[in-house]
């Protein structure tokens, strides 16, 4: 296969996925997938090794990526089936996080799997929007090992109605089940473009192309990564607490680079917690394989390839490979974005021109909801909010912008306040909270909410004790703060608030790059 025709072939497969996002995106129901894009679509081979993704959300690709083929293992399939999973100890990163999984068959022969992540906001925990300050894994929501969500091209409908529930005029369960078709059809859609892709190349030759796509990927990782100096290089950081009295909790990290290629090892972070700051070793593979990724050019493919030079590890039963059943609803948006903050850090030990100052370091999370009542029905909130990027020698760092590992929008407040009692009274950039340097960091938001309804609220953030740092003498970003009526508030916390209570969130911003001069 000549270089037009291979990289003819990978912009076919990405381009699947892409469509796959964008009918995702049209058909859902809840603004979490329609208007955040909370989700990620991607392609992999036979034994489930990636063979393509969207640029969607580096957490849930990473994680999936790195896990898939032991759910692909774990199941007979047949045409027709599609697998619904959101089991983090099983390839998942945080139970919102749901995945639906589709085998794609060309000339009857199984040639691989369609597959997409989305966000929930209701999974069946008990605190609105199912993002709690959890102590297990059970308390975050319903656990849905590998299970036939699809059988021979029929909804299995018991399966359906757990996940949903059964009244059919409730809210939560219209979006539920709005949300699931479209993941359902975002995966019909990937199997029938990859069938056709197949077919028009026949097996054999599809088959050899893939190979080819990975041996081409894996060059040109080996070869961006071997900007880094051979040696070992060290970085620690702290997550603020897990918000049940734990704090100053270490995140450690080894990065030993050689001659066979990157080993990234989280030996000497702290063990897991009795909080929801845990994460599996599969959000950890996707922090790491996330920070190296940005090291490698635009061109690469998404592909297995990409990955074989880098190497993960981390001890059992420490934070970022923790065990059931740990809490971990806050470590796939929150651990997760300190573990690129560590990564980053070690390789600016050496690189300290091409890594840019820690960034927001939080997805500074906000689920809140009611349980229903003869005057409203439930209803079921979660968002993730901006904050400054770290600045780098060639730029200052973005203001009031998702960074790392989310890549997800805001939610409009047109949308937020037409779906939710809900008023949204401030939203602007912090100015002045970005890191002072020769670059300076970029601004974090500060958005502020009325609530027009009595409100369960749960806060999971980070980076209000420990603030982004600085590089190369630049000055750290500010810390970010939560306000209940101008009280300030823990980072995690879950309360109740009344009827016209004003929450406001500040967030962190980005570090600064280089003494000012």
């Amino acid at each position: 296969m000549n270089a037009i025709e291979l990289s003819v072939f990978a912009s076919r497969l990405s381009a699947i996925c892409e469509e796959m996002g964008a009918l995702l995106k049209c058909a859902a129901f809840s603004p979490n997938i329609k208007d955040r894009l909370d989700f990620s679509c991607a392609l992999f081979d036979p034994d489930g090794q990636l063979a393509a993704q969207a640029a969607h959300i580096p957490v849930h690709l990473g994680s999936m990526a790195y896990a898939m083929a032991d759910i692909v293992e774990s199941h007979p399939w047949q045409p027709g089936d599609m697998l619904v999973v959101n089991d983090p100890y099983l390839g998942g990163t945080h139970l919102p996080d749901v995945t639906v999984i589709a085998p794609v068959y060309g000339f009857e022969q199984l040639v691989g799997f369609a597959a997409n992540r989305a966000h929930h906001a209701n999974i069946g925990a008990s605190e609105p929007g199912s993002m709690p300050v959890s102590t297990c894994l059970q308390e975050e929501g319903e656990i849905i090992p590998p299970t036939l969500l699809v059988r021979r091209d029929e909804v299995v409908s018991d399966v359906m109605n757990r996940l949903c529930g059964t009244d059919s005029q409730a809210t939560h369960s219209i979006q539920a089940r709005g949300d699931f078709a479209a993941q359902i059809s975002a995966c019909r859609l990937g199997a029938d473009r990859l069938t056709e892709q197949v077919e028009a190349l026949g097996v054999a030759s599809y088959m050899t192309s893939l190979r080819a796509l990975n041996d081409y990927a894996e060059r040109l990782a080996r070869h961006a990564l071997s900007v880094i100096p051979q040696g070992s290089y060290r970085f620690r950081d702290y997550m603020d607490d897990d918000g049940l009295g734990q704090s100053d909790i270490e995140i450690a990290v080894t990065i030993d680079v050689s001659e066979h290629g990157v080993a990234v090892d989280f030996t000497g972070t702290s063990g897991q917690v009795s909080g929801n700051i845990n994460c599996p070793l599969s959000v950890a593979a996707a922090a790491a394989f996330y920070a190296l990724r940005c090291l490698m050019p635009p061109q690469t493919p998404a592909c297995a390839g990409t990955f074989r030079p880098i190497q993960i590890t981390a001890p059992i039963g420490c934070l970022v490979n923790a065990q059931r059943p740990a809490a971990v609803a806050a470590g796939n948006v929150e651990t997760s974005t300190r573990m690129v903050d560590v990564v980053l850090g070690a390789l600016a030990q050496t690189l300290p021109e091409l890594i840019p100052a820690a960034s927001t370091g939080s997805m500074n999370n906000v689920a809140m909801g009611a349980h229903a009542t003869a005057q409203q029905p439930r209803w079921d909130y979660y968002e993730t909010n901006g904050g400054g990027m770290g600045a780098g020698k060639n730029g200052g760092g973005l203001s009031g912008v998702q960074t790392h590992m989310t890549n997800t929008l805001n939610t409009p407040i047109e949308s937020l306040e037409q779906h939710y009692p809900l008023r949204v009274t401030r939203y602007q950039l912090r100015r002045g909270s970005g890191g002072k340097g020769k670059v300076c960091g970029g601004d974090g938001l500060i958005r502020e909410y009325q609530f027009l309804a009595p409100t369960r609220l749960t806060l999971l953030t980070e980076r209000r004790s420990y603030t982004p740092w600085g590089l190369m003498g630049g000055e750290p970003g500010a810390a970010g703060e939560n306000l209940l009526n101008g009280e300030l508030l823990p980072a995690k916390i879950a309360i109740d608030v009344a009827t016209g209570d004003v929450l406001t969130l500040a967030t962190a911003g980005g570090g600064g790059w280089g003494k000012a001069s």
